[in-house]
């Protein structure tokens, strides 16, 4: 029963922690299917969006959910401000350009970071109201903490699938992301969907930060976590907003398993290992569409 129970909460852990890759990933594939761009510095809005919240909690002395949504905001407008200063500039440009410009963001937000006065290079950490709380079933025990991941994670899902599914705006993004030239002749803005698309994936990916701080604490290079999102995203499919959350759930999984039940240092490993395996044999990953272009 004892092995039971902690298989079960691993695996719970796991599934908390790959809803947080998962969302970071969905960041990924969400200015990807629109711009065909790749943002590198996803992985830092997470950075920013936990280090806001620490701000407006410790300082502003916010509740948790007033900063949490203050955060969003925040993020929405930093996402939308990136877009239009440094990324519709370069449009038209080779595709390398923009990427190596995204890559040189994240490295600019960690120094930023480490150079606010409040902020710099240690561990800060805050409280929330699922801090020190758990669940308890017969005897499975499982922290609030990862709970509320899980829950946020499948509501957050909800709002942007009803988004997507019955908005206006909603449609065009979809409809771009499908074609840009068609989505242009029914009379889509192709510039305002691309600032929307950053604008949403700056707000996930603060949320992901938010929602990671009680685990990992928050700190300068929480933005790394980026590494093991971008092969979440490429694992499901890197054009699927599904495959984005599958993928994330995968890694976490078998990150979790990895670290409890085999030895040190394969739970860095496994999840690259499970993605080897599953691009020899669907190349395009599991919810994704195979292309094939005429030479």
């Amino acid at each position: 029963m004892n092995e039971v129970n902690e298989i079960v909460q691993t695996v719970l852990s796991g599934v908390a922690i790959g809803c947080i890759y998962g969302l970071v990933a969905l960041g990924f594939v969400l200015i990807y299917k629109a711009t065909e761009v790749i943002n590198f510095a996803q992985g830092e809005m997470m950075t920013i969006g936990a280090f806001l919240t620490y701000t407006f909690i410790n300082f502003a002395h916010f509740p948790w959910w007033a900063a949490l949504l203050v955060t969003t905001l925040i993020m929405m407008l930093l996402g939308m401000a990136l877009e239009r200063v440094l990324l519709r500039p370069l449009i038209g440009e080779p595709v390398f350009a923009i990427v190596m410009l995204t890559i040189g963001l994240g490295y600019f937000i960690r120094a930023f970071v480490s150079m606010v006065p409040q902020w710099g290079t240690d561990t800060r950490g805050f409280h929330t109201p699922f801090t020190d709380k758990f669940i308890k079933s017969g005897t499975v025990v499982v922290s609030w903490e990862h709970a509320a991941i899980i829950l946020m994670t499948v509501l957050l899902i909800l709002i942007l699938f009803s988004f997507f599914r019955f908005t206006r705006m909603g449609v065009a993004m979809r409809a771009t992301s499908q074609n840009q030239l068609a989505a242009v002749y029914m009379g889509v803005s192709v510039n305002r969907v691309f600032s929307l698309t950053w604008t949403i994936s700056a707000a996930v990916g603060g949320i992901a930060g938010i929602l990671l701080s009680p685990i990992t604490f928050v700190h300068m290079n929480m933005g790394f976590i980026g590494l093991k999102a971008f092969p979440a995203a490429v694992l499901g499919g890197f054009g699927s907003v599904p495959g984005a959350i599958v993928g994330g759930l995968i890694i976490g999984v078998t990150e979790s398993l990895a670290g409890v039940y085999l030895p040190i240092g394969w739970k860095d490993v496994a999840a690259w290992i499970i993605l080897i395996a599953v691009l020899i044999f669907r190349p395009e990953g599991i919810f994704g569409i195979q292309e094939k272009k005429k030479v």
